[in-house]
């Protein structure tokens, strides 16, 4: 056993958090690639096609290529996991103002389809950073040496 995996361990909660994102990360870019893909196009911001000089389509399956690429990372990079987090919570904050625009636009997406929903979902944004972040931050259990 070497010292790395002998003095980093993830709690049951931990592991079970962070396979539950990961499923709906591919979810999630499962759907932006095929039945949502054109719902999705209408959270897309006018000012955000500008920006990356592309079209809402490429931008919604871009995000859902990065989604599908992020929930596998983190099923089969254990090492990696903690990169990978700060990576999908970076992914979160990234899609943020997407969420807003919908929310402001009042405008019908996959499963938004109040402004009840669309509003929620602007509180589960930190909700989902926060999980990122701790089911891919390592925890360290005392009373655990590397001579082990």
């Amino acid at each position: 056993m070497t010292a790395r995996s002998a003095t980093r361990t993830d709690s049951v909660p931990k592991v079970v958090a962070r396979t539950v994102l990961a499923a709906l990360l591919l979810i999630a870019g499962a759907s932006h690639l095929t039945w949502g893909r054109r719902g999705y196009r209408i959270v897309v911001p006018d000012w955000a096609t500008a920006l990356l000089r592309t079209d809402k389509d490429a931008i919604v399956v871009a995000s859902g290529a990065v989604e599908l690429m992020l929930g596998g990372a983190l099923l089969s990079l254990p090492r990696e996991r903690g990169r990978i987090g700060w990576i999908v919570a970076g992914f979160f904050i990234a899609v943020f103002p997407g969420n807003v625009h919908q929310w402001r636009t009042r405008r019908d997406a996959p499963l938004m389809r109040t402004d009840r929903a669309r509003f929620v979902r602007l509180l589960l944004q930190p909700v989902l950073v926060a999980w990122a972040l701790w089911s891919t931050w390592p925890e360290r259990r005392a009373g655990r040496t590397a001579a082990r």
